[in-house]
Parts: C-alpha cells; structure tokens; sequence
C-alpha cells in the first residue's frame, strides 16, 4: 500500500504539470484561410507573425498570410528542419489573430498555439530523435572571400552614462535602396533576402551588412532545411551578398495565383544560376561539408488541411 500511495506522489508532479498545459488557451482566436497571392494583390498585403509575450504588444498576436510550417516552429521553438508532416505545411497560408490573457509567458505562449492548432487543425504529434543530414561551414581551401564590413557601429558613451540608442531597423522609414539589379542596398546592419522571376527562370539574392558567420549559418539553415554549424573560425562582422538559384525551401514554397512555383529541376541551373551551396563556395569561399546529427524531431501523426470555423 505504502509503495503504491508513492508512486502516485511521483507521477502526480508530471500530471499536474499535463492537465496545465491541456487547460493554456487564448481568451479568443481566430484562424482563416489568407486570401489568395496574385501579382496584383499582394501590394499591401501584411506578411509575417507580430505581437506576443516580450513584444510591444503582448496581449495581442497576428500572423498574417503565414504558413502552418511557420506557426508549429513557433509552437514547438524549433527549426522547420526539426517539423516531419505533410507538403501542404508549407504552401496554404493562414491568418491567425489571438487575444493573449494579461501575464502569459513566452512558454505558455507556445502551448497555447499547440492547443490551439490541436483545437482548429486536430493536430496529432509525438517526438522522436533521428540520425539528420546536416552540415558544418568551413573555410574553403582557397580561403574566404569576404570582406569586413565597412559599417562604422555606434559606441556606447564613456562613464555612467546612459547607452546610445539602438540603431533602427534596415529598410523601415521609405522604400529601401536598390542596385542596378533592383535588389535591396543595406545602409544599416542586418539581412535581406529576395526572390524574383524572370526570363531565365527564378532567382535568389541575398545581402548581409555587418553580419557574423554564425548569422549566415542560421540563414543557410532556413533555406537548406537542414541544420548548419558554423566551424569557419571567422569571429569578424563581414559585408557580402549572394545571388544563387532557389531549390525549393522557405521562398520556394510561396504559392502565386493559387499556382506551386517550378519544381527544383525544371529550372535551367545554368541560366538561372548556381545552386546555393555552389554559391557559397564560388562566392564567399566557404565550403558546406556534410555531417549526420542526432536531432530532436516533432513528428507530425495527423493534422487536417482545413481548420474548423471560428
């Protein structure tokens, strides 16, 4: 009796614990289908996920036009790589509005959008480890070809004083500059990058100014869907862009006019330009090299294409 009443003292710290996540919800939410992408329409239109616990706007949460695969990262606070579900994650596009209760963490946050996605989509999921294809970024056996930044970053003023205002975000006060190519010129530090289609198919461009390795290596994990470890050794803040063909991945998956975008391999790779990690060789003298890691997966058991109404 005495050894059955202590197994259950054990196991009721972890059932607490379950029925309180099951219990976290919004005060209201919504879910919708994005109205659909066309050339025509998306001038306008709002992208991206704002608002939130540590926001400015902490009792309010927006998605707009964003994808299934973007909200179970959110969810989860996990890479997309680490997401295994059905294609259609990527591709149909949602928008979410959420009234968060006063005093929600970021943690509870999280669970909430679980549950929520377990409510509208009947999200069904369990979480294993598996062996993935990943890479390290190296320096290439003819070194980088990267150059410093040339951007001179504010100093914090000597003494006690108060620090120097945050510099603010790249290419928010008026239209952004752009190149003779019509890609955006950073005048402050940070990251861009950017699809277009034409004549000789889809091509990508990135930009960085005042940016580490490291920060690349993120970017390279979104677009690869694989993760991606900085061993280069390079500590310094580097100005560089690439321009490569896209193959698939976070922009590849953008749906226009209803229509999936070319598949990989019908674009001409010659026309269209180098693969991105033949551009990262070609461009900055780094090298992707390939590696197996074990990696916490969430994997997705079921989960219905179209969420139940409001």
């Amino acid at each position: 009796m005495i050894s059955g009443i202590r197994a259950l003292l054990l196991l009721l710290p972890a059932c607490l614990s379950l029925m309180a996540q099951q219990t976290l919800t919004f005060e209201v939410a919504s879910v919708k289908v994005s109205a659909p992408m066309t050339p025509g329409t998306m001038k306008g239109m709002m992208f991206g996920m704002r608002g939130g616990p540590g926001t400015a706007d902490p009792g309010r949460a927006t998605f707009s036009n964003t994808s299934v695969m973007n909200v179970l990262t959110r969810a989860f606070d996990v890479k997309n790589y680490q997401i295994s579900g059905p294609d259609w994650l990527d591709s149909e596009r949602f928008d979410f509005t959420m009234k968060v209760p006063e005093g929600t963490t970021k943690e509870q946050f999280n669970v909430m959008l679980q549950n929520l996605l377990a409510e509208r989509f009947g999200l069904k999921f369990h979480r294993e480890t598996k062996d993935l294809q990943g890479y390290e970024l190296v320096v290439g056996k003819n070194g980088p070809k990267l150059k410093e930044t040339t951007l001179v970053e504010e100093k914090k003023p000597a003494g006690d004083g108060p620090p120097a205002p945050p510099m603010p975000p790249p290419m928010l006060n008026g239209p952004p500059k752009t190149d003779a190519n019509g890609f955006p010129v950073l005048e402050r530090a940070g990251m861009s990058s950017t699809m277009r289609m034409g004549p000789k198919g889809a091509s990508s461009h990135m930009t960085a100014r005042a940016q580490t390795v490291t920060a690349l290596a993120g970017l390279l994990t979104m677009q690869l869907r694989r993760p991606v470890t900085d061993k280069t050794g390079l500590t310094a803040k580097y100005d560089f862009t690439l321009e490569y063909a896209p193959e698939g991945g976070m922009m590849g998956n953008m749906r226009i006019n209803g229509m999936p975008p070319p598949a990989p391999n019908s674009l001409d790779a010659e026309e269209s330009g180098p693969t991105l990690m033949s551009a990262v060789q070609e461009q900055l003298g780094l090298k992707l090299e390939a590696r197996k890691t074990p990696t916490g997966m969430v994997m997705i058991d079921r989960m219905e294409k179209t969420p139940t109404e409001n």
